[in-house]
């Protein structure tokens, strides 16, 4: 199916239009064989995001909380490579790289590019996009005030509420509590309430809330299922719950 064929066979939508599309269009016609995908015109209105959609918008936001700090290391660079590699293949991940590099040096209007997600792209998805810029701004083993403001700023953008970025946040920079805050409750909640919030929380952060973007994508949900189970065993060994 050509480069990107197995990420991309299911087609271009919203991306292709607005601000990203603004940023791709070097894409079309150069780096993709346009006979293999599909494509559409932006329109607005949440549906069921792709793959393109998905890793076309992630690379966008990818280059927008690595210039945060004002630079860009090897180590996010080599972060993003490997998470490319395993989703799709040495010469994707090449192709990735490339695209990363491209839009890195250019002017990324994130309020708009957020804008544009927040109107075409189901919740699910959107809480996926934030759990792995977090995952990348941690690839030097350190994560900067900057990036951490950024990463909240597109969160707000794309419509994700408050106590949802709270709780992926503390998946990768524990606080104080941070086991409750990851489920989204008071310590003073009582124990029928914990359960309640773990029911909850496991069913928002379920893998499956996104297999519409097919079984890589799908993978990358499970460390956010991983940590709530975390942390639920964590409140009820401190409770000596059942």
């Amino acid at each position: 199916m050509g480069i990107f064929g197995k990420w991309l066979g299911g087609g271009l939508g919203f991306v292709m239009g607005g601000p990203i599309g603004g940023l791709l269009g070097f894409l079309v016609g150069s780096m993709i064989d346009s006979t293999t995908i599909h494509t559409s015109t932006y329109t607005t209105g949440a549906g069921s995001t792709t793959r393109g959609d998905f890793g076309m918008s992630l690379l966008v936001l990818v280059a927008a909380v690595m210039k945060a700090d004002g630079k860009v290391v090897k180590s996010e660079l080599d972060y993003v490579k490997a998470f490319f590699v395993r989703q799709f293949g040495q010469e994707s991940a090449r192709q990735a790289l490339l695209m990363l590099k491209d839009i890195i040096k250019q002017e990324i209007p994130v309020m708009d590019v957020c804008l544009q997600i927040r109107g075409n792209m189901d919740y699910s998805s959107r809480l996926q996009l934030l759990h792995l810029l977090f995952n990348v701004s941690l690839a030097d083993g350190v994560i900067h005030t900057s990036e951490i403001e950024i990463i909240e700023k597109i969160s707000g953008y794309m419509g994700v509420a408050s106590g949802d970025f709270l709780s992926i946040k503390n998946m990768f920079i524990p606080e104080t509590d941070s086991s409750y805050k990851i489920l989204e409750i008071d310590p003073s909640s009582p124990n029928d309430e914990v359960k309640k919030a773990y029911r909850r929380m496991a069913m928002k952060y379920h893998p499956d809330k996104v297999s519409h973007l097919g079984e890589d994508f799908r993978k990358t949900a499970d460390e956010k299922f991983k940590k709530v189970n975390e942390a639920y065993d964590k409140i009820k060994k401190e409770r000596n719950m059942n």
